[in-house]
């Protein structure tokens, strides 16, 4: 089966990344870390999410960034690449934010409490 493929394949059996997609389309997400950024500094999110590829950098200075904002957020590192979640969510990035509520608590219950 040829890598594009084995991906829809994935993505139509999982209800977590099925759910991301949902949160995007609804407006509710924030992909990219400039964007990530921009929203904690306003205090517009209510979760961070990481895919699995990210670099351990980039983390560690959302981390600091978090620090330094006084915030309280987590910070999710979900069990996909970032090509699973550019074919779940349309956009090619390793950073997101969901900026809802009730979108980032059903999240963390898909994800289970790691």
């Amino acid at each position: 089966m040829q890598g594009w493929k084995r991906v829809l394949k994935k993505l139509s059996n999982d209800r977590l990344l099925s759910f991301l997609g949902l949160c995007r389309r609804a407006g509710k997400m924030t992909i990219g870390n400039d964007a990530v950024t921009q929203n904690i500094n306003n205090g517009k999110t209510y979760l961070i999410i990481l895919a699995q590829d990210v670099s351990d950098r980039t983390e560690e200075t959302l981390r600091k960034k978090l620090e330094k904002s006084g915030s309280r957020l987590e910070i999710r590192k979900l069990p996909y690449s970032r090509d699973d979640m550019n074919a779940a969510l349309g956009k090619f990035a390793g950073v997101m934010s969901v900026d809802n509520r009730g979108f980032a608590k059903k999240i963390i219950e898909m994800m289970g409490n790691e």
